[in-house]
């Protein structure tokens, strides 16, 4: 069961504790979960697909938009639930307590005994590239959409940058760390690329 701990803290617990015996006897570049490395590419791909080759395979608004959205839906579900506990380890919600205050709670995976993390490296970059690639497809959809002046398609796209989006902004926030804040983070890891060049 999750911690009750209500602060937007990364929290270090086991969300798995019997991947602890498989993860030792696999190798880190294979890929662990492959159901699931699929699902995670399946809904967000078949999204942007079918709103690429929708004016193309039928006249109807509606059941275009309808598709998308139930694909970006099970994609926000899977993602958020599944996929990003298995492949690599994070997992993030909001709670409510009884005053009625929204809490963001962020976990990891616990690094086991011999200090190794527990999901393959091939699954981690399966996981990210997913995650960072297709939130951008679809802003870049959305500038499209409003420029060409297709405003009926506009509310299409906004769903699916806000659904890609939100998944991403979590994912993020569980790796590096909820108080961080993120702008020191990336001016850093700029300041640091520039003197190493």
């Amino acid at each position: 069961s999750p911690p009750q701990d209500s602060g937007d803290d990364i929290e270090d617990v086991s969300l798995f504790d019997a991947d602890d015996d498989v993860s030792r006897r696999s190798k880190k570049s294979k890929i662990r979960h492959p159901v699931a490395s699929f699902f995670h590419l399946f809904f967000r791909v078949s999204a942007i697909v079918v709103y690429l080759l929708c004016e193309l395979l039928t006249s109807s608004f509606i059941a275009c938009m309808v598709t998308i959205i139930l694909l970006l839906s099970c994609d926000f579900w899977a993602v958020k639930n599944v996929t990003g506990r298995l492949m690599v380890g994070l997992r993030w919600w909001n709670q409510v307590d009884d005053d009625g205050k929204s809490h963001w709670v962020f976990e990891a995976r616990k690094v086991s005994a011999q200090g190794s993390k527990t999901s393959s490296e091939a699954e981690s970059r399966i996981f990210w590239l997913g995650l960072i690639t297709c939130p951008m497809i679809w802003v870049i959809f959305a500038f499209s959409a409003l420029f060409s002046f297709k405003v009926k398609w506009l509310a299409v796209v906004v769903m699916g940058v806000v659904l890609q989006g939100a998944n991403l902004y979590g994912y993020i926030r569980c790796k590096v760390g909820s108080r961080k804040n993120l702008t020191s983070l990336a001016t850093n890891y700029l300041g640091r690329q520039f003197l190493r060049q």
